[in-house]
Order: structure tokens, then C-alpha cells, then sequence
């Protein structure tokens, strides 16, 4: 059957991947209303306003502005009708000590640099970003359809991909067979904390995402990454959709094992045909169904499951420039121990590296004139970890502050801050309902991967959809964009089979043909 669907879908949750499915739903005509517990859309990257300072609360950058420029084209607009796109030059600032690495995405000078500091190893520089470019072109096709069957892993593209996917190597492995120094190990496996796992666990896969940065650059939008969202809330409303902030959904209501609407806070029942759940997966399970009714994703299979680090985060309202670049990474004295500390030993750590954020330097709409807007994040352990946040709190923050006033282009910093936010992981889980405080979703290990991971199609109720980090192909923007437009695919086969079945019974039935 063609045509447009007047199905209604109920999208729940404002974050990327609930706006880039209900974007490209109400493109194709579908009755589209989304529905937003927070005041703002963007979910953990929306934007934070404190006094005339702004910040992006979660997500700093773009990566492969390419599948962003799809998804809008998709949606029948340009994404640089809304957005201004700034392309990051050199990627970001690594600080091992004294020793300051700027890769960029020109290979011959990240040679010379490589060269410079770290003598020998520029041709393993070269093998790696050849060898990730053959391994990319065999993985990304993965990441563009679902996992739901077994027999999605038998399929030719699988065959295709396995001699590269080195799922089974850790990705410090991985980068320990192209260089020899330690520093320069990290500055390629530190993106495995994109994914909230440490290096020396994260499958070998995920090497991914480091030739990602160097192959394609990293953009800042102007005004932050919030400004896509809020773009894709305006696309959202030119196709005729509807988005309600302030409007936490209670329950998805299910009749027959099929979803048909949800129950908001304050009691109103909204029918819907379909429902896109774009909410945290671990909270959306636990808290949005009645009480028995899932049996796969209970809370106490739930708790089981292995989920990323959190982030502590501290956002500051800065009087005067900041001489940092756009992305500066600080590496701890012993890394290694850092990691384990957070990943595995589940303790706060004496010496932490940091990531700080500094996008004044090239953005003057963030803070006032000659102000800067800086965005510090510091990994520590999830909420499994049992520590006292209320207690430990107040300690973690003034740590934070000391490493930063260590660090020399930030030295007397706490004079100058004129606006100051602290957010732990228990603020992530009571006000962003992140669940474990675990930032970055699900874990990627072996068993939460793939056909493994949360399917696209939800699998014990019908009628719903699934999009964002916790489902495939998982955390991080590029992918939870590539989740929306997997889903909303789905969604939109499953609709259009349903109709033509409509169509067929209803044609069989004026036919006098007995049923």
C-alpha cells in the first residue's frame, strides 16, 4: 500500500535518538507527538544555562557530520539551514605531563608530529589508519541494520566484516601492534571511554572510533551541540509534529501485549498506535510497564547487566579568556591504574586525568563578551559502586578544582569563576534518570552487542521501537542517529505491512468470501 500513514506515534523522550526517529517519522506523514520529562529537548545533551553562561550538558562534538547530513536530507531539509558547523583544528590537545600531542585529520602532518615526540612510530601511524580504513568499510554496513534474529550473523556482510572486527582482541591490544610508546597508546585508545569501558576491555572493535576522529574530523556546532537538537525539534514541528516538554511519561499502557498510548504524570492517557522509546533503556524498562509484565528485561536481570562508567562534571562561568583549545584531555600520571580504578575496582582515584572543554575559544555565543563557558569531566565509577555521593560529593568537586589549577593555563582559575554547577552521577540517575548513573548506556562487551544488545524491534511487547544508546548499534551520536533511522525503517515495513493486511481483510470480507 502507498501513501502516507495517519498511524499516531508516541516517541518518549526529547534526547538525539527520540528526535531523529520522530524527525524522520513525521516526514513521512505520521500523526507525531513526542513527550519530554525535562524543560528543554536534548535529554543528557541538552543545553545547561547557568546566569548568562551556556553549556552542551553531555555530547561536546560531531563526528562524521556526514550521517547527520543524511538523517535531515532524509527528513526533506539541510542541516546547514539550521546549523553553522565548525570543523576542529588541530582534533584536541593530549597532555601527558609536560608532553602535549595535537593530532589532526592531516596525515602527513599527525606523522610529523607522531615523529617529533614520539620518534619511530609515524609508520605505525600509517599501518593503523590503513588497516581501521579496511576495517571500517566492513563494519559500518553493520551499524546500519538491525540484529534480530541469530541468522543476522550468518548474513554475507558478517562473513564480510569478521576477518576485521577483532571483537575478541581488547583495543589496547590492538594499538600495542602499531606503536611502542605508552603515551602514544593512549591518545588512540582513550576513545573507548566514548563507550564508558576501559581500553583494556573494550573489544578490539572499537578502534575504531579513533580512526573515526582522524579520518573525519570532529566539528563544533556554533551555540553547541544542543542547536542540533533543537533543529531537529523545529523539523520535527515544520512536518506537523508536536513536542511536549515538562511532560514525564508514568507508563506505557499495553493491551494485549501491544502498546497503545502512555499515562503521563499528571494522569492523562494519550493513545498512540506505535511508540518510539527513546528514554534511558535500563530506567524505561524498570520503571515505564507495569509491574510483571516484562520478563526478559525484569529488575533484577537488569541489575546483572554491565553498564559504562559515569562522569562527574563540572561546569564553570569563567570571567576572561581560557588558553586551552577547543578539546584538551589530561592524562593521568598512571593511566592504567586510573582506568581500573573506575572500571573495575569501583573506587575514586587519587589522580585522575580530566577532559576539559573550552568551546569560547572559537564560539563567542556561549558566554558573555571576554567570558569563557568551561565544561570539565572527570570518569569515575557508576552507581554499582556504592559510593556516598551526598557524602563525597563536596570532596570530589574540590578535587576537580585543585587538578585544575595545577593544570598551568588554568592557574588562580578559582578566582575568576563567576557561575559554577557540580553534577554527579547520582544528579545523572534522580534528575536526568540515567540509570546507575551510567552515562554512557549498556556496556559494549561481547554480551551486550549486536543481535546481543537490546533489539531496534522491542521484543517483549509490540507496537514499539527502540532508539538511543541502549539499543543497537549502541552509545555515542553518530550511532544512536543510525539506531533512529534503523527503528523508524522498522517501524514504518511493519506499518505499511499492517495496512496492506487491512486492505486484504477487509477486501476478502466485501467479497462474501467466508473469513
Amino acid at each position: 500500500m502507498t501513501g502516507k500513514s495517519a498511524a499516531k506515534v508516541a516517541v518518549v523522550g526529547a534526547g538525539p535518538g527520540g528526535l531523529a526517529a520522530a524527525m524522520l517519522l513525521a516526514a513521512k506523514g505520521y500523526e507525531v507527538e513526542v513527550f519530554e520529562k525535562q524543560d528543554t529537548v536534548g535529554g543528557r545533551s541538552g543545553e545547561l544555562r547557568l546566569g548568562e553562561y551556556r553549556f552542551d550538558r553531555g555530547a561536546t562534538f560531531l563526528m562524521m557530520p556526514h550521517l547527520l547530513e543524511e538523517l535531515f536530507t532524509l527528513a526533506g531539509r539541510s542541516l546547514h539551514s539550521y546549523v553553522s558547523m565548525k570543523e576542529l583544528n588541530p582534533l584536541y590537545s593530549l597532555h601527558f605531563g609536560d608532553t602535549v600531542f595535537r593530532p589532526s585529520t592531516d596525515q602527513e602532518q599527525t606523522e610529523a608530529e607522531i615523529e617529533r615526540l614520539f620518534p619511530g612510530n609515524g609508520a605505525g601511524y600509517r599501518r593503523f589508519m590503513a588497516d581501521e580504513d579496511d576495517k571500517f568499510t566492513r563494519v559500518m554496513p553493520l551499524l546500519q541494520r538491525p540484529f534480530q534474529s541469530p541468522a543476522d550473523y550468518i548474513k554475507r556482510d558478517v562473513l564480510h566484516a569478521l576477518p576485521r572486527l577483532h571483537a575478541t582482541d581488547t583495543v589496547y591490544n590492538r594499538l600495542s601492534k602499531y606503536f611502542d610508546d605508552e603515551r602514544l597508546r593512549y591518545a588512540f585508545t582513550f576513545q573507548a571511554k566514548y563507550l564508558g569501558m576501559s581500553p583494556w576491555e573494550c573489544p578490539g572493535t572499537f578502534t575504531i572510533l579513533s580512526y573515526l576522529e582522524h579520518r573525519y574530523g570532529l566539528y563544533h556546532p556554533e551555540g553547541g551541540i544542543n542547536k542540533v537538537l533543537e533543529a531537529m525539534a523545529d523539523v520535527i514541528r515544520e512536518h506537523g509534529g508536536r513536542i511536549r516538554t515538562s511532560s514525564a511519561v508514568n507508563q506505557i499502557l499495553v493491551n494485549n501485549h501491544h502498546a497503545s498510548g502512555l499515562l503521563l504524570e499528571d494522569g492523562e492517557k494519550v493513545h498512540a498506535d506505535y511508540v518510539v522509546l527513546g528514554a534511558d533503556f535500563g530506567t524505561a524498562v524498570t520503571k515505564l510497564f507495569e509491574p510483571g509484565l516484562l520478563k526478559k528485561y525484569t529488575p533484577v536481570k537488569m541489575a546483572r547487566k554491565r553498564y559504562s562508567c559515569s562522569t562527574a562534571m563540572l561546569y564553570l562561568g569563567v570571567d576572561g579568556a581560557v588558553d586551552l583549545g577547543h578539546h584538551s584531555v589530561h592524562f593521568s600520571g598512571d593511566y592504567r591504574r586510573n582506568v581500573d580504578e573506575i572500571t573495575r575496582q569501583g573506587v575514586l582515584s587519587a589522580d585522575p586525568s580530566i577532559y576539559i572543554h573550552n568551546p569560547s575559544v572559537i564560539d563567542s555565543t556561549l558566554a558573555p563578551a571576554g567570558k569563557s563557558s568551561l565544561y570539565v569531566l572527570m570518569p569515575v565509577p557508576n552507581l554499582q559502586a556504592g559510593i556516598d555521593w551526598r557524602q563525597e560529593g563536596p570532596a570530589v568537586r574540590a578535587q576537580m578544582m585543585e587538578r585544575l589549577e595545577h593544570i598551568p593555563q588554568l592557574a588562580g582559575l578559582s578566582s575568576r569563576v563567576e557561575e559554577s554547577k557540580f553534577f554527579s552521577p547520582l544528579d545523572w540517575r534522580d534528575n536526568l534518570d540515567v540509570y546507575n548513573g551510567a552515562t554512557f548506556n549498556l556496556a559494549h562487551n561481547l554480551g551486550q552487542m549486536m543481535y546481543l544488545r537490546p533489539h531496534n524491534t522491542f521484543q517483549e511487547v509490540s507496537g514499539i521501537w527502540l532508539v538511543g544508546g541502549g539499543t543497537h548499534p549502541g552509545s555515542g551520536l553518530p550511532t544512536i542517529f543510525e539506531s533512529a533511522k534503523i527503528s523508524a525503517r522498522l517501524l514504518e515495513e511493519h506499518d505499511r505491512a499492517a495496512r496492506s493486511r487491512s486492505v486484504a481483510v477487509a477486501g476478502t470480507a466485501g467479497s462474501g468470501v467466508p473469513l
